[in-house]
């Protein structure tokens, strides 16, 4: 008996307890049984005509025609097949079974995503114990839940986790596949799929049903808050609709067999008349995922279908944390990657990364590792791995002379202003190597996770883009195309302010402005007059700092130029390191100075 204080529990009940492995030994019995009385009948007629010297004799039937017609027939059978097979397999369930022993995930292998997990053992142990709930608290069991959020998350990965944990069949299933160049196939396919989920269910005391990407066929209709349509979503909606509410359907047998019973009570009086068997609803849980979630359709939403919807985030620096220790566990690595503070620093650097990203990043450090010649991944490895993920691979072109130096002074003018202004900032790459359409570029990120930012914070962002085109006029007199990225994030940033967080002189907000299909937040602003000069205000005002800046700080732009074009790129300590030299020397030629 499953004690009641065990379902609210952070941990999976015991399989051997709960209420679905009972359901599955009694669902084998029965099994058995219905085996025994259709097979006892042959064995009690066999024994008898051995016993009376008459015994069966096995072997192969005698044809009824002649063996030349076989070819024939065989080719008969194929293309009756050919045509037969396609029209009947169309409305068949596209899914795929996982048995409980297929699948190697389990609970210990989901890392960085402590209370989605514990919500999920939640949603686990109360459909372990479904009868149990329901009996002895009057509770039903969730039978519809939806994982959404950003791809990469783990979605997929903690709905097998879930499976094997449970014991159960898991049923994987591709809303792609569903479509059919059909008309009503797909519709057939739906129902399929959720038949095969009822009778694994019956058969194995409970099932669990995945729905990759459920936006493809369960998009809001016309009229109901989405401008998605699609042809035919409607009825594949609607078709969705009533199958989530169909687990209490009765089997074949059981329908048949109430068929009989109403024969026979349209000739018994109301008082006698014979009672319709009850079937138990099916312990069927469905999972749908999704990036989409705001594209489905309401009705789907509401308590009875989907009811319990669990976002997954990305994970925060301690859960990056512990799927690098994950991941990095089973990987040949170098010793240096077993330090704390080395793996702190790398779930620092990962800020944004889902986890599938940091498993892909460890690979790419792999390959690099094998490029050396390495029979494990080192700190370099993974931080080249980090910049071609990130920056793009290594593109080296050969600048003209002049052009080669105006790309290093404008990056060596990013880095300057980023140092005066980023307090709270890591530079972390310098460089005048091409890699993707980029000339060159700076890196940078925050010491800290941070999920919010001040208005200093924007505007420092917003002089950093200018750190280029203020450095190439101060250098050259003028600055060139090199700066048409920068403006356009600074422009973004300053548009953010005025239209979205109001930090630009006025409390309006653009965000609210409907403007019609396809225009973004910028676009609003910039139409109009009142938000264009609060733009164009903040970003006057910064170049008009950063030139301030950099006029001070020439020594620190030369002093990074002229490593760049020694050096080609900087990374990490090597860009502070050029930093304090040159203000050391400053410091020193003051001394000289004041000296003499």
């Amino acid at each position: 008996m499953i004690d009641l204080a065990s379902l609210g529990q952070t941990q999976v009940l015991q399989a051997a307890t709960a209420d679905v492995a009972v359901a599955r030994e009694r669902a084998r019995r029965r099994r058995l049984r219905r085996l025994a009385v259709v097979l006892a009948p042959v064995a009690v007629w066999m024994w008898a005509r051995f016993v009376t010297g008459d015994p069966v004799e096995l072997g192969a039937p005698a044809l009824p025609f002649p063996p030349e017609f076989i070819p024939g027939l065989l080719l008969t059978l194929v293309l009756v097949l050919a045509l037969a097979v396609p029209m009947l397999g169309a409305g068949r369930s596209p899914h795929v079974l996982f048995r409980p022993s297929e699948i190697e995930l389990g609970f210990e292998d989901v890392k960085g995503a402590g209370v989605v997990v514990e919500e999920v053992v939640k949603t686990i142990n109360l459909f372990l114990s479904h009868r149990t709930f329901k009996e002895q608290m009057g509770g039903s069991s969730r039978r519809a839940i939806l994982f959404e959020g950003p791809p990469g998350t783990g979605k997929t990965y903690l709905a097998k986790a879930m499976a094997r944990e449970a014991g159960v069949p898991f049923l994987f299933v591709s809303s792609s596949a569903f479509q059919s160049m059909y008309y009503g196939q797909t519709n057939r396919k739906i129902r399929s799929y959720f038949k095969a989920l009822r009778q694994y269910a019956r058969r194995e005391g409970g099932a669990i049903g995945f729905i990759e990407e459920i936006d493809a066929i369960g998009a809001a209709r016309s009229g109901m808050g989405s401008s998605t349509q699609r042809e035919g979503i409607s009825g594949v909606v609607n078709e969705l609709l009533i199958q989530l509410q169909s687990f209490d359907a009765p089997p074949a047998g059981r329908r048949l067999a109430g068929w009989f019973v109403d024969q026979v009570n349209r000739w018994l009086p109301a008082h006698s008349q014979l009672r319709k068997p009850v079937t138990p609803a099916a312990n069927v849980l469905v999972i749908g995922a999704t990036n989409r979630a705001a594209d489905l359709d309401p009705a789907l939403l509401r308590p009875g279908r989907f009811d319990r919807s669990i976002h997954f985030d990305l994970p925060n620096r301690g859960g990056r944390r512990e799927i690098i220790d994950y991941y990095l566990d089973k990987k040949a690595h170098d010793s240096a990657l077993d330090e704390p503070a080395a793996r702190d620093t790398l779930a620092a650097m990962t800020f944004g990364y889902s986890p599938v990203m940091i498993e892909h990043l460890l690979d790419e450090a792999l390959v690099w590792a094998l490029r050396r010649g390495g029979d494990g991944l080192s700190w370099d490895d993974v931080q080249q791995a980090r910049m071609t993920e990130e920056l793009g691979l290594k593109n080296p072109v050969a600048y003209a002379e002049h052009e080669r130096r105006a790309i290093a002074t404008h990056e060596a003018g990013h880095a300057a202003v980023a140092h005066l202004v980023g307090k709270g900032r890591k530079l972390e790459v310098l460089s005048i190597i091409k890699r993707g359409d980029a000339l060159g570029l700076l890196s940078h990120s925050d010491l800290e996770e941070r999920y919010t930012k001040s208005r200093s914070e924007i505007e420092a962002l917003i002089q950093i883009a200018f750190g280029g085109m203020v450095a190439e006029e101060l250098f050259f007199g003028e600055s060139g195309t090199g700066p048409a990225g920068d403006l356009q994030a600074a422009t973004s940033a300053a548009a953010q302010m005025v239209g979205s967080f109001g930090l630009g002189g006025s409390l309006i907000s653009y965000e609210a402005v409907d403007a019609g299909p396809g225009a973004n937040l910028v676009a609003k602003v910039l139409a109009a007059d009142a938000g264009r000069e609060a733009v164009e205000e903040i970003l006057s005002r910064a170049k008009e700092e950063v030139s301030r800046m950099l006029e001070a700080s020439r020594h620190v732009v030369e002093a990074l130029r002229n490593a760049l074009l020694e050096r080609d790129e900087l990374v990490g300590d090597e860009i502070a390191q050029v930093i304090a030299m040159a203000e050391q020397t400053v410091i020193d030629l003051r001394g000289v100075h004041q000296e003499a």
